[in-house]
């Protein structure tokens, strides 16, 4: 068998696109692609952000780390989406930070009934908070990349609610064990349901009250299967985005950094854009014909006293970590 030898000028070129063939197979390669869940719609200005946030990864890093997000649980539900992390089947996703609760405590220290009811103490008790839910995090190798609160919480229902009678043996959609707590404590039925089965469960009579906030109610279109929202501003919960740790260290150091850069600036922007989102969410409530009004004394005494129950029985809960929590908290309010 004989070997045809190539013109010289011929080999020269067929070996440099040899190894321009092996070049590109090296960067496509070396390029990172990350499945990341969310449990929220596309218009929840939560998803908004957070593919700011991927599109900020993927331009920093050139496309050497690509995020592509699952909107709506239609990768993984809300309910797997930490433990998916945890184990590996996703490196990186958003969940509501309350919904560890039953793991530790501190989860669900942004969910204490007026502990921080305002967007300045929210932020406050977020930095009081941060570092230790960080290192219970970083305990499971998960990491805390950025979190951004939700508009204050309040009472949809539909009927009038001025006095706490009126919420007495009404089916409540419950999200987390706080809303679960609060609803016991007003005599209400705790109830759970997820977002994107409201509109259904309000229809087939399975809820007729929820406690969650204007956005949530602005993007489930609330005005087709109730009436009323009290903005009570009961708190102000969080989502969190988390990393495997194993994922996170196997980027390198100027990746790493750059998705560090990207969550800081995703943080920033979803706290200016909650606030936006309360406002615009109650005009479009409003516009709606869904009647908006705040608590009436008697009613603001009882969430209140519900409150001060909840904020005893949440410090009893967190022991130590809870102290802390609350020493600097308190500390930063002076």
């Amino acid at each position: 068998m004989t070997v045809r030898q190539l013109p010289l000028p011929r080999l020269a070129s067929a070996i440099a696109l040899g190894v321009g063939l092996a070049t590109l197979g090296l960067d496509a390669q070396a390029a990172t692609e990350w499945d990341m869940p969310t449990p929220y719609g596309d218009r929840t200005f939560h998803t908004v952000n957070i593919r700011e946030f991927a599109d900020d990864v993927r331009d920093a890093t050139d496309g050497e780390l690509d995020i592509t997000v699952h909107s709506n649980g239609s990768l993984i539900g809300h309910a797997e989406i930490k433990n998916s992390v945890r184990r590996g089947i996703v490196p990186i996703g958003e969940l509501i930070m309350s919904r560890l609760a039953n793991e530790n405590a501190i989860f669900e220290v942004d969910s204490v009934p007026y502990l921080a009811a305002s967007y300045e103490d929210a932020r406050t008790l977020w930095e009081a908070s941060r570092e230790v839910i960080a290192e219970e995090l970083a305990e499971q190798q998960l990491r805390l990349l950025f979190a951004v609160p939700w508009p204050p919480q309040g009472i949809y229902t539909n009927q009038l609610v001025e006095a706490p009678e009126d919420l007495q043996n009404l089916s409540m959609r419950a999200y987390n064990s706080a809303s679960e707590r609060l609803a016991q404590l007003a005599g209400a039925v705790p109830t759970q349901v997820e977002v994107p089965d409201i509109p259904t469960a309000f229809s087939t009579g399975r809820v007729d009250a929820m406690i969650t906030s204007p956005a949530t109610g602005a993007d489930t279109k609330a005005w087709d299967y109730l009436s009323h929202f009290n903005h009570a501003q009961l708190w102000l919960p969080k989502n969190m985005v988390i990393v495997s740790e194993r994922a996170f260290s196997r980027l390198d150091e100027t990746t790493r950094q750059a998705v560090l850069d990207a969550a800081a600036t995703a943080e920033e922007r979803g706290w200016e854009m909650s606030r936006e989102e309360t406002d615009e969410a109650l005009a479009v409530l409003e516009e709606n014909g869904i009647t908006v009004t705040t608590p009436t004394p008697e009613l603001a005494a009882k969430l209140e006293e519900i409150g001060a129950t909840m904020t005893d029985e949440w410090a009893e809960r967190a022991g130590e970590q809870g102290t802390t929590i609350l020493e600097a908290y308190r500390a930063a309010k002076q």
